[in-house]
C-alpha cells in the first residue's frame, strides 16, 4: 500500500494532474469550495487566540497538504480577514516527497515566506522551534492513507492470521501468510467476539498511524492536534457488515473491488481507527476535546461565524450550498470523523 501511493517513481500521490475533485478518482471537502478552509481558519483564530500571553509560539503545521488548496483557503481567509494574526502565524507544511513540495512550492507561491517547509514531524522539534510546535498540528484525510496490515481471524485456532501479497500469473493476489511474526499488538478479542467471529473474518490495524499520530502529539509544545477522516470506534470494525474489512481502492469515483488491481493507479484507503490514535495521543499526555461528526464539528463553527459577520464575511448562497454538501448525510456528512486534542501552555510559559 505504501509503494503504491507514495513510490517516488510510480506511486499514486506522485503523479501530475487531478486526482480529486469531479474530474478525478474521489471528492473532499476541500474539493467542494473554500467554506471548509474559511471555517477552519476562523477555528484556529480562535485556538489561537487562546494562546496569546503564553509565549509558546503562533504556529499553524499542515501535514499531508495534498495539492495546497486547503493551505491556500485558510491563508487566505486568514490575510483578508486577521491580518494581524496572519502576519504572526508560521504556517508549516510538513511533506516528505520532494516532488509534491515542488508542486506544492508552486501552487502556494503567492505567500512566499509565510510558509515552512519540514520533511517528517522529528524536523518541529529542532531548532528553530526549540521544545516543539506551539499552535495547531492538523491533518486533513491522512491517516487513512497509511499503510495498513490486512487480518483475518481464524476461527479454529481463534487466532489471527495476516493477509501478504503475491504474484501469480502475472497478477497480484492475496494470500495467508504463514505464522506471521506481528511486530505490533494485532486486535484483542473478547471471549464473547472471539466465539462468534466467524471464519474469515478480515479488518486492518495502521501502526503507522498510531505512531505518526503519538508522535504528532510528543512534537506539540502548546495547543491543539487535530484531524478529519474517515474511520470509526474501534468496536465498530466488528460490525457484521464490514467482514471483509474497510480497505477499498477508487478509480474515477468508482469503488473497485480488487485493491491490489493497478498499482499506482488508484487510490487505496482504510478507515481510521479513531479509538487507537485517541488512545496514542492521550498517552502523550494530551486532553481529548472532542471526536464528533464533521457535521456537528462545522455546524458549532458555523454557529459563532453567523453572529459575526464583521469577522467572518457574508454568508452567501454559494457558502450555504457548500455548507449543505459538507455536512448533509447523503454527501459528506456521513463518514467523515473530527478528533481534536490539546495540550494546555505550562506554567512556565504563561
Amino acid at each position: 500500500m505504501e509503494l503504491a501511493l507514495c513510490c517516488p517513481v510510480y506511486g499514486y500521490y506522485e503523479k501530475e494532474g487531478d486526482t480529486v475533485g469531479r474530474r478525478g478518482d474521489f471528492i473532499t471537502s476541500v474539493s467542494i469550495g473554500s467554506l471548509f478552509g474559511e471555517l477552519l481558519a476562523f477555528q484556529f483564530s480562535e485556538w489561537l487566540d487562546e494562546l496569546r500571553g503564553a509565549d509558546c509560539g503562533m504556529r499553524i503545521v499542515e501535514a499531508g497538504a495534498h495539492d495546497g488548496h486547503l493551505a491556500r483557503d485558510l491563508l487566505t481567509w486568514l490575510r483578508e480577514r486577521r491580518a494581524g494574526l496572519f502576519r504572526e502565524i508560521e504556517y508549516w507544511i510538513v511533506e516528505p516527497s520532494a516532488r509534491r513540495r515542488e508542486r506544492l512550492e508552486k501552487a502556494l507561491l503567492e505567500f512566499g515566506d509565510s510558509i515552512r517547509w519540514a520533511t517528517q514531524l522529528s524536523d518541529l522539534a529542532d531548532p528553530p522551534q526549540p521544545g516543539g510546535v506551539g499552535g495547531i498540528i492538523f491533518c486533513n484525510e491522512l491517516l487513512d492513507a497509511m499503510p495498513v496490515h490486512r487480518l483475518g481471524w481464524d476461527a479454529e485456532n481463534r487466532a489471527w492470521f495476516e493477509w501478504g501479497v503475491t504474484e501469480r500469473d502475472g497478477r497480484f493476489v492475496w494470500t495467508r501468510v504463514p505464522n506471521p511474526a506481528f511486530s505490533v499488538s494485532h486486535p484483542a478479542l473478547p471471549p464473547s467476539l472471539a466465539d462468534v467471529l466467524p471464519d474469515g473474518f478480515t479488518t486492518e490495524i495502521c501502526p503507522a498511524a498510531q505512531d505518526w499520530w503519538r508522535q504528532a502529539a510528543t512534537s506539540l509544545r502548546a495547543g491543539k492536534l487535530l484531524t478529519i477522516d474517515y474511520g470509526l470506534a474501534g468496536e465498530d470494525f466488528f460490525m457484521p457488515e464490514r467482514n471483509e474489512g474497510t480497505l477499498r481502492a477508487y478509480d474515477r469515483h468508482r469503488l473497485i473491488s480488487d485493491v491490489l488491481a493497478n498499482p499506482g493507479e488508484q487510490d487505496i484507503t482504510a478507515h481510521v481507527n479513531f479509538t487507537a490514535i485517541q488512545s496514542a495521543g492521550e498517552s502523550a499526555g494530551l486532553r481529548t476535546e472532542q471526536w464528533v461528526g464533521q457535521p456537528a464539528f462545522l455546524t458549532r463553527i458555523a454557529e459563532r461565524a453567523w453572529r459575526r459577520p464583521d469577522t467572518f464575511g457574508e454568508w452567501t448562497p454559494a457558502r450555504t450550498r457548500q455548507f449543505q454538501t459538507l455536512t448533509h448525510p447523503e454527501h459528506l456528512g456521513r463518514s467523515f470523523r473530527v478528533l481534536v486534542q490539546s495540550r494546555l501552555p505550562s506554567a512556565e510559559l504563561r
